[in-house]
């Protein structure tokens, strides 16, 4: 019968920090527990006042390689992984003078942290830990036995167990640990084939996320949800309450957005689609002109600019309610007016999102693909019309292309001045999104003569155009492909009017 509780008497420790370290080695020697550590772990518990013997007392055997080789000795492992219950096991290490090791405790080199610092590769290469990784897994295996502690972020955990339990262990604690051991080591593995494959590119699909925080709910009160990443490393929140699932959802397409312009820029975000957005000189004007497009959309939106907030800016923006706003930065008189509504959040955009991959789940698998990144260039167009494009209407096609590129498919959007007027999104069909657009920016009392049209993929008739036309709109930004391409071309040019193929499909669902 395997026993349930285990008594801690040896515990091997390997660590590349030692942050917090001292207050389990302090709990260890208080409950007699044996240590076995290697280099300079093993020189720190020394430092602390502790006894500590060596592993190469342990192994007779040396540190070798420059380190590299350790622990990986079968006396270590022996002693980890034997069976406590097992007669075989137990005559084996009796034979070999195999010590048992009922702790493990380790901290794995900082690959993930060498690779984002920019190291070069060879440092890199250095941070895979093999002995550390391999301890790991071993206890974690014999979890019957062995308690395993893998991570700093455990030690808190652990420092209650051993003060609760006196140094005694259930296999509910083992197994728990276990568990935590194992993720350690998929998230690390992950880390590493991910910076291999950066360049090979192995069709293997790995994400691995340690942070996570639970969300009040999903889409719906009724959905639980998580976020798996460090929302700090690019947002310092200032104000307001937690960030929602569906909020995350409207930063993540405004962010998105945003990121396409230099020029001073305000986007009112809803839903995932822009119901809002303009350039303009001055913030103050390029909000109002950023709400002009939908004021009605805009109640209880994201609202995201790239510019610093003023106080002016921030007196107008004030006249409504909306749930987050995101810029690079804030005055304190801006900041003061803003945080007068309790839950309004309020972020600091430190960095752009450097993503260059997007997944989703579907069916019983993911659907991996690159992010959608390419943005037209004026060298990009290519004028099939017999009317060109003077540089001021080029302008506004690429502003306006831009915007239909993060705006759900079928889409239709309407630009004039570099502002929104309108928009037709999550369409069946292109001449429904069209009318949509038409219908919304009448409503607004936008004058569309002289406007410009984008759309995220190509016309398959001419009737899109026709209606353009008569709603006053001179010109036309579109992938171009159809079979059809010709009617509207013909279109265009038996009515004046002007339109460039880009060669780039738009689409997003």
């Amino acid at each position: 019968m395997m026993q349930s509780s285990k008594k801690i008497k040896t515990a091997l420790i390997s660590v590349f920090s030692k942050e917090n370290l001292d207050k389990i080695l302090e709990k260890l020697a208080g409950l007699d527990i044996k240590i076995i550590s290697t280099g300079g772990t093993r020189n720190y518990i020394r430092e602390q006042g502790y006894e500590v013997d060596s592993v190469e007392k342990v192994t007779d055997y040396p540190s070798i390689l420059g380190g590299r080789v350790k622990t990986l000795h079968p006396k270590i492992f022996g002693g980890i992984l034997s069976r406590r219950e097992n007669t075989g096991d137990i005559a084996q290490i009796e034979e070999y003078g195999i010590p048992e090791i009922d702790l493990v405790i380790v901290d794995l080199y900082p690959f993930e942290e060498t690779v984002k610092s920019g190291a070069e590769e060879q440092k890199i290469i250095e941070k895979i830990d093999i002995g550390g990784i391999s301890l790991i897994r071993a206890a974690a295996k014999n979890y019957n036995d062995v308690l395993v502690v893998s991570s700093q972020e455990q030690y808190k955990e652990f420092d209650s167990l051993l003060e609760e339990k006196s140094g005694e262990t259930s296999l509910e604690d083992r197994k728990r640990f276990a568990a935590y051991a194992f993720g350690v080591s998929s998230h690390y593995d992950t880390q590493i084939f991910n910076y291999f494959n950066k360049d090979i590119n192995i069709d293997s699909f790995r994400y691995s996320q340690n942070n996570s925080k639970a969300l009040r709910y999903g889409e719906n009160p009724h959905q639980k949800a998580n976020f798996f990443g460090n929302l700090d490393d690019i947002f310092e929140q200032l104000h307001g309450k937690e960030i929602s699932y569906n909020n995350l959802l409207d930063i993540d397409a405004a962010t998105g957005l945003i990121s396409e312009f230099d020029e001073t820029a305000f986007v009112v975000m809803k839903h995932n689609n822009a119901c809002g957005i303009a350039l303009r000189e001055n913030l103050t004007e390029a909000w109002k002109a950023a709400l002009a497009g939908d004021p009605v959309s805009a109640f209880g939106g994201v609202l995201i600019t790239n510019k610093e907030v003023d106080k002016n800016t921030a007196e107008e923006i004030n006249k409504i309610f909306f749930e987050v706003i995101i810029a690079p930065s804030y005055n304190v008189e801006a900041l003061e007016i803003l945080k007068q509504k309790k839950n309004r959040i309020i972020l600091i955009q430190k960095q752009k999102v450097n993503s260059n991959k997007q997944f989703r789940t579907s069916l019983n698998g993911i659907l991996v693909q690159d992010k959608d990144i390419k943005s037209s260039v004026p060298e990009d167009l290519k004028f099939v019309t017999d009317r060109k494009p003077d540089q001021g209407t080029i302008s506004e096609l690429i502003f306006a292309e831009k915007i239909v590129k993060h705006t759900k498919s079928n889409a239709i959007v309407l630009t004039k001045n570099k502002q929104l007027c309108a928009s037709g999104v999550g369409q069946t069909s292109r001449v429904d999104a069209l009318k949509q657009a038409i219908s919304k920016a009448e409503y607004f009392n936008f004058d569309l003569g002289n406007a410009v049209m984008a759309s995220d993929a190509f016309f398959p008739f001419a009737d899109s155009v026709e209606l353009a036309n008569k709603a006053g709109i001179t010109a036309v930004i579109q992938p171009g492909g159809s079979i059809k391409d010709k009617d509207s071309i013909k279109y265009c040019d038996n009515n004046n009017m002007t339109m460039v193929f880009t060669g780039t499909r738009h689409f997003k669902h």
